[in-house]
Parts: C-alpha cells; structure tokens; sequence
C-alpha cells in the first residue's frame, strides 16, 4: 500500500509539472480596451492635447502599431469582431441595437477548452450574458461612470465610486484570486472615454487653466467632401447637448466661435476620462511587476475603434475617415516582442482572435477570417501580408448622428469610400432618398483627407483599380455589394 501511495504521489507531482510547464510557455493575456480612445490622445502616438504615462510603458515595453483598423466603426460590432475574428455579415452583429449570439464560438471559448481562466470585467454592450467565461462582472448597457451599477454574473449590484477606478479594483482583485497554475485570459474593458465623458472628481479642474491645441481641420466646412458627410450631426458645437458640455450654450454664440467655444469644453472632459484610464493601467503594470509575471504576459492597449478629435469639425465616429478608423493598438511581451518597436503593416480586430490563438498555441477555427499577427508584433511581417482592408459601417442615417451606410477598401496610399444611399421610403415613409456617393482620398498627398479626388481626371486609373480590389476584397470576405 504505501509502495502504490508513494507511485501515485509521485505521479500527481509528475502532473502537476506538465500543467506549470505548459503555463510557463503560454502567456497570459491581459487585453485593456478603452471605449473611443482616439491613438491621437495617447503621447506614445504623439499626441499633442494630453499624456498618457502608464500606456505609454506598453508602447516603450513593446510595439506600437500604426495601421490598426476597425472593420466597422462601431462599439458593439467592433466588440463581436474582435471576439469572432469575423466581420459583421458573419457574425450577425451590424449595428448598435443587434444581439450578439453567446451560443456562437468565439475566442474565448477556444481559450478555456485549451486550459486558460478567462474573466470580463467592464463594459460588455452585447446585449446577450457573456458565454465562455469562468467569471464575469460587466456593466448593463453603456453603464453609468458614477456609482454604477455592475452585473456579477447576473446578480446586480450598485457600487459607490467611479467606474474607471472600480474596473480597475474588480480587475486587481480577480489577478490576486486567481488560480496561479493555469495561464489566463483577462479582459479589462473600460466604459471611458465615451460620451458624455464624465470625468472622476479628482480631475475635475485639470486643464482648466489651459487652452488644448485645436486640430489644424477644426474649422473644416467639409466642402467637395460627399453631401452626405457634410450632412452628419456630430459638429463639434452646433450639434453638442449640454449633458456632453456640462454648461449652457451662450446666447447669440454661432459658426466657428461656437465650435471653438465648445470644442474647449468636451475635449477636457474627454481627456480628464482618459486620465483615470492611465492611472489604471499603470495599477495593472504595477500588479504584474510585483508579482513577477511581467515576462510572461502579453499585455494589449486598444479601443473599440477611433473617435474624431475635433477633426473635420466632428466628434464620435462610424465614418471611414482616419481619426475613427484607426485603433490604437500597443503590445507588451518581453518575452517574445523587442522593446521600443513600431509596425506599420495593415492590422484589423478580426486579427485580434486569432492572435491570442497563435500565443495559446492553438489553431484558429476555419469560421475566423482574420489572420494571426504574432509574426509582425515580432519583427517579422510575412511576405504574403495584406496591402488592403476592407471597411463597412451598416447604421444607415440612425436617428442620432445621421450618418449614411458605406463600405470601403483602405491600401498604404488610398483610400476609396462609397455611400451607397437608399430610395425613397427604404427605411420609412418619411425618409428622403438619399443618391450614392463616392470619395477618394490620397493619403500620401493628402493625410488629412481634406480633398475628395474621386472626380480628378488624373485619379481615374486608380479609381478603376480600387473598385476592383473593393469588388475582391467583398468576395473574399463573402460580403454583398449594395
């Protein structure tokens, strides 16, 4: 007896090492993601309005990416992209109203079948109960940034303080609970900085004394630009509430000493929101320094996809423009990724899925379309890498922001956008018809997306040859053309 008692010890010893082994070589994943962080108000990007320290230690710990794209510049789409690695006609999830299928597969499912403790905390907006995670604690809806209300696996419960630093307690004290012989899947999703950028107490008065850069294109009256993009409601003063000003609109104020004026006062509440974002993120990076798992896991900063800083006179998103289809994407893993690095290749959130796949040492599912990066985070892009992505927003004219439906393709140097409009009574009696558009953009003459070429003579080859690879990008990705 005491011979098989000594057999089995030993065995259960020998056990217990093939499961720390295989932890050692798979990292853990902490995946922060902010709600409308725009990369141009993180200083690791350059920013010229704010600093952002802690984030700014994954950029200086690892690599930045330059050319990150979201597939549909919206939160809930972007967010069952990113868990899918599909784009929105796969997934099911086109618009801010659909519900996301948890009986689906998705990353984080493949992640737990494989060994990984996977938990959400933060902001969810899938409308469906997360599926696939051992725990979850996730704000209802959009949540609220003052004592919010969170759902702990379905048991709600109201807490006293501020959402960012709450998101930030709930996600230190699943780490420290954490079973520490199994590698895990963490991810941490801020509500901030989303309208109505609301910021904590503590920060309150920063900037108050101080004039914030305006954008070189604040005062841009969007003209020679399609009539339906100068037709959007999300200018920067004219189309601003008081819930995102905080203040009332002085009488009399108009045109571009409007915009000024309130351009002022939500761009530092927008960058007091993120302040309590990079205060967290330095809580996160102390917490795994001090543990000493800093080597071993990959730790990511993104948003959900860009936001308008003013630019073109706008705030929000869903457009193709640069400011919104751009994701800041920064990724720590000293174990495998150099310090310091930039990449500049065309990445996109269906990417994501399969990344944490390829670290897991897993292969992803033959239903994800995106494309594991792990090569480029390393230093080296494979030769067959993507030159061109592809872009479709689905929320046609919603009663908010009137923003029109449109796909796209995006190369190194171009860009081509088609609003495809609809006829009249498409979507409702009343709704006029609303004719098709295109835009063109050269990027390398024109980064600021300020002339629309599309009607230029001298563009007329390459409007020929981007129609083409949007035609061969659609089929590939088995989307139908309007």
């Amino acid at each position: 007896m005491a011979s098989n008692s000594r057999r089995d010890f030993l065995r259960s010893l020998g056990a217990a090492a093939v499961v720390r082994g295989a932890a050692a070589e798979r990292p853990n994943i902490l995946f922060i993601m902010a709600d409308d962080h725009a990369s141009h108000a993180i200083s690791a990007y350059g920013s010229r309005i704010n600093r952002t320290p802690n984030i700014d230690r994954i950029a200086a710990g690892g690599v930045r990416l330059d050319n990150c794209f979201c597939t549909n510049s919206i939160c809930t789409p972007s967010r069952a992209a990113i868990l899918t690695g599909q784009y929105s006609h796969k997934n099911g999830v086109y618009t801010l109203a659909d519900r996301f299928d948890g009986s689906r597969n998705h990353v984080v499912k493949e992640l737990r079948n494989v060994g990984y403790q996977t938990a959400i905390i933060g902001k969810w907006h899938l409308h469906t109960d997360p599926t696939g995670f051992d725990y979850w604690n996730i704000l209802p809806g959009q949540g609220a940034y003052y004592n919010p209300v969170f759902i702990d696996r379905r048991q709600q419960k109201q807490h006293q303080g501020y959402c960012t630093d709450l998101i930030g307690d709930f996600t230190l004290d699943w780490l420290k609970q954490r079973d520490r012989k199994k590698p895990f899947f963490l991810l941490c999703h801020h509500k901030a900085p989303h309208r109505p950028w609301e910021p904590a107490p503590k920060y309150a008065r920063l900037f108050e004394n101080q004039n914030i850069p305006e954008p070189d294109n604040l005062y841009d009256r969007l003209e020679g630009r399609a009539r339906c993009v100068a037709a959007v409601q999300m200018k920067v003063g004219e189309h601003n509430t008081k819930r995102d000003l905080k203040v009332d609109r002085p009488a009399g104020l108009e045109g571009d000493a409007l915009r000024k004026w309130a351009y002022q006062y939500y761009i530092k509440d927008y960058l007091r929101c993120i302040q309590s974002v990079d205060d967290t993120v330095g809580r996160l990076l102390d917490y795994l320094d001090e543990e000493g798992i800093a080597h071993n896991t990959l730790v990511i900063y993104t948003s959900d996809q860009g936001f308008f800083l003013g630019d073109h006179g706008l705030y929000d998103k869903r457009l193709m423009y640069e400011e919104c289809l751009r994701m800041p994407f920064l990724a720590r893993y000293p174990a495998g990724i150099k310090a310091g690095t930039v990449n500049s290749d065309i990445i996109l959130n269906i990417d994501f899925a399969p990344l944490f796949l390829d670290y897991a040492g897993v292969k992803p599912p033959a239903e994800m379309q995106g494309r594991s990066f792990r090569a480029n985070l390393e230093g080296r892009t494979p030769g067959d890498w993507r030159t061109s992505m592809y872009y479709r927003y689905w929320m046609h004219n919603d009663n908010d922001h009137h923003v029109p439906a449109n796909y796209g393709v995006r190369t190194k140097r171009y860009k081509l956008i088609y609003y495809y409009g609809k006829p009249l009574g498409m979507a409702g009696a009343n709704e006029p018809a609303t004719p098709p558009e295109w835009e063109l953009f050269d990027l390398e003459k024109d980064p600021r997306e300020m002339r629309n070429v599309y009607h230029d003579p001298a563009y007329a080859s390459v409007v020929k040859e981007l129609k083409a690879e949007l035609a061969r990008l659609q089929k590939e990705f088995g989307d139908t053309p309007a």
